[in-house]
């Protein structure tokens, strides 16, 4: 199947793309998209993947699915249009980063910025019906991005996992902690992150001593 997916990712997922179950999930996803309103737009589907390159990962922060509301999702897990409200989640995560790092709470909650600096944006899910939270849960996609994630553990190493909330923590087992950083913690969503374990983990701070201590260049978390 040809895939329109940046090169390099496409040729270390090419095996995945050519497996039954992704006809099936495409044919699925196509049919979603005809019948009723889905996000994001049928061209960002892999905007995580294309804004960041196999080789040029650092970190990675593993998203449930995207944002089913309009105007929200552009295929980066968290992360909104510009010009569009923060979500709770991401208010909690911008006011992290402020308390860690010192940066100013930022105007726009497009990530794009932390994305073409090697941060993987990467949701379990791709895509999702308008108004219905992990709609698209069983179609397939999660054989998919875990795949992505075992190729990026098994092709690379000091890479930054950031696992937020239990589902993202679920996929710590692909990972190899002795040749990369784990960082767990509670989702930010207001739900777990009111009741502790997400504010003061430092996380950001942490994630960059890493990647200096292994010769790469820190992200920059603020605008």
């Amino acid at each position: 199947m040809n895939v329109q997916i940046e090169p390099s990712w496409k040729q270390h997922l090419q095996t995945e793309f050519e497996k039954p179950y992704f006809a099936q999930l495409a044919q699925a996803v196509r049919q979603e998209y005809a019948s009723f309103a889905c996000y994001p737009p049928g061209p960002l589907i892999f905007n995580a993947f294309n804004l960041c390159p196999f080789d040029k990962v650092k970190v990675v922060i593993i998203g449930q699915d995207p944002y089913h509301e309009p105007n929200q999702a552009h295929g980066l897990s968290f992360s909104v249009r510009e010009g569009v409200a923060f979500p709770p989640s991401l208010q909690n995560i911008f006011r992290e980063i402020h308390d860690d790092v010192g940066c100013a709470m930022p105007a726009s909650g497009d990530l794009t910025r932390w994305a073409e600096q090697g941060v993987l944006l990467l949701n379990a899910s791709l895509t999702v019906r308008a108004h219905v939270a992990n709609s698209h849960a069983r179609l397939g996609w999660q054989v998919f991005t875990d795949a992505a994630i075992r190729a990026l553990a098994d092709g690379r190493e000091h890479i930054v996992y950031m696992l937020w909330g239990g589902f993202a923590r679920g996929k710590a087992y692909m990972i190899d902690r002795k040749r990369n950083l784990v960082l767990e913690s509670v989702h930010p969503s207001p739900l777990s992150a009111n009741r502790g374990g997400w504010f003061g983990q430092h996380q950001f701070t942490r994630c960059n001593e890493y990647l200096r201590q292994n010769g790469l260049e820190p992200i920059r978390w603020g605008e």
